[in-house]
């Protein structure tokens, strides 16, 4: 039996787990990442990714390459003429990415490797343990029962990125309360050549079905290739149960109303949705991330943007511990991301039940009110900014500056977008656009070109501290967080 040891174990190379880990290996961190499958899951449901996503993914240098190969939409087309529209966004991403989850998969994969973290493939877990010091880790080679084969992996901490069927979450005997709020939904691959007439990301319902449509991109064919997603309420089968080509056309054209010229089904699989929420996303020296750590409708794409977000929270805070700053900054990974997991799941149930009801009565008031709401401007980028990512906010402590917890990402920058310099790990201070750099050491520096106040930002794009950069206050945050104190400034 071979013994091996690591700073930071991850269990899981979804795409959670694969941002966490380029994360922790580009700060210089010893990671490594274990991983049932042998190779990156095709099948995959993930298939949107959104604007606060692509800017976290920018700050890797990924989003640029990914959109390259990749189609994007600039509104989500709703019922009744609805339409959520992403083009008011405040972001430079004012749309929704659409490719297949397995492309990003392969993009963080490559970014993880490249920064140095040590993914192995085909290697289950089947044992946890841990105590004041770290984790103790067991694995094997998928499928291998013979125990004098059996690696044990020795680390400060362990992050539990394994999906919704969670090993770790398992063997930790840690709760996932919740319920399967959706059962026999299909999603598949179909080449169409008359998909939507408004194009982007639609969906359309009857009383009795939805089906629901993200485009990918042409084909030499003539067509487009689509990831569509399929729920008849008469022919509720077992996930087990096969998926046949004429089930997908028929409910996909009776949803949207019109047939769609299908040339070809690809890919498809049958599966239920759960709505389910760990109650706490860290149990002593192990974390939960991503699917681990919440499940929930697949209405609006969510699940694997707020776990590439629960990654980007997490990292930059183990990184910060193991660097010397107090281990109390890890309860901060709950505290902020266990609330927007909570809104997630309210959010994607909602726009569930929406599209699922069935009295008429209901039907009707949806579709007479959902249109006029949309179409007010303060409605509209309310729910497309909490939709996307764009407006999520951390809390702040009381007396703190209101932009403290908001994200900079849009802070206007003499150097360039804040995203390119954060490909640089660590904090940045933003000066006011009057003010020359400060001596303070290693701490990057940047300049406004607006008239806001100095800001201190965390590795993971979020605003620490607001105010004049004479203030000692910023000063105050980064000891706070990281454990470090900057020199003295001094205009140069």
């Amino acid at each position: 039996m071979s013994t091996y040891e690591t700073e930071v174990l991850l269990v899981g190379a979804g795409p959670a787990g694969l941002t966490l880990a380029g994360d922790l290996a580009r700060a210089g961190r010893r990671v490594t990442v274990l991983e049932r499958w042998p190779s990156i899951n095709p099948s995959s449901r993930a298939f949107a990714t959104m604007a606060r996503t692509l800017e976290v993914l920018d700050a890797r240098g990924l989003a640029e390459d990914l959109l390259a190969h990749s189609a994007t939409t600039q509104a989500v087309n709703l019922f009744a003429g609805a339409k959520l529209d992403l083009t008011h966004l405040h972001s430079r991403y004012r749309f929704g990415m659409v490719t297949p989850q397995t492309n990003v998969d392969q993009a963080l994969e490559r970014y993880a490797t490249a920064q140095g973290a040590d993914v192995r493939r085909g290697i289950e877990v089947v044992g946890v343990t841990q105590d004041g010091d770290g984790v103790e880790v067991t694995s094997r080679t998928k499928d291998d029962d013979d125990s004098s084969h059996r690696t044990i992996w020795r680390a400060t901490y362990l992050v539990a990125a394994d999906g919704a069927h969670s090993t770790v979450r398992s063997l930790l005997n840690v709760g996932f309360p919740g319920k399967t709020v959706l059962s026999s939904v299909v999603l598949a691959d179909v080449l169409l050549t008359d998909g939507p007439r408004d194009g982007g990301l639609t969906l359309g319902s009857t009383r009795e079905e939805f089906g629901f449509l993200a485009p990918y991109g042409r084909d030499e064919r003539g067509g487009a290739w689509y990831r569509s997603m399929t729920w008849d309420r008469r022919h509720q089968l077992p996930d087990t149960e096969p998926v046949s080509e004429s089930e997908i056309v028929s409910v996909l054209e009776r949803a949207m109303g019109h047939e769609l010229g299908v040339l070809e089904v690809g890919w498809h699989s049958r599966f239920h949705s759960e709505e389910r929420q760990v109650r706490q996303y860290r149990r002593g020296r192990v974390f939960f991330v991503g699917d681990a750590a919440h499940v929930h409708s697949p209405m609006g794409g969510q699940g694997m943007n707020t776990g590439i977000q629960d990654a980007a929270n997490l990292a930059w805070k183990i990184d910060a511990v193991l660097g010397g700053a107090n281990a109390e900054i890890l309860e901060s990974y709950h505290a902020e991301r266990h609330p927007i997991g909570r809104r997630v799941l309210r959010q994607s149930g909602l726009m569930m039940r929406s599209v699922v009801l069935h009295p008429r009565p209901a039907r009707w008031l949806r579709d007479r009110i959902a249109p006029r709401a949309l179409a007010r401007p303060w409605i509209r980028d309310a729910i497309a900014g909490s939709f996307t990512g764009t407006a999520l906010r951390y809390a702040r402590a009381r007396g703190e500056h209101p932009l403290v917890g908001t994200r900079a990402t849009e802070v206007p920058l003499v150097e360039g977008r804040l995203t390119e310099l954060q490909r640089r790990p660590g904090f940045l201070l933003v000066r006011e656009r009057d003010r020359a750099p400060l001596i303070i050491g290693a701490l990057a520096q940047a300049r406004r070109t607006d008239d806001g106040p100095a800001l201190l930002v965390r590795p993971d794009g979020y605003i620490a501290w607001a105010g004049p950069s004479d203030d000692d206050g910023w000063r105050a945050a980064l000891a706070r967080w990281t454990g470090t104190k900057a020199h003295q400034p001094t205009a140069t």
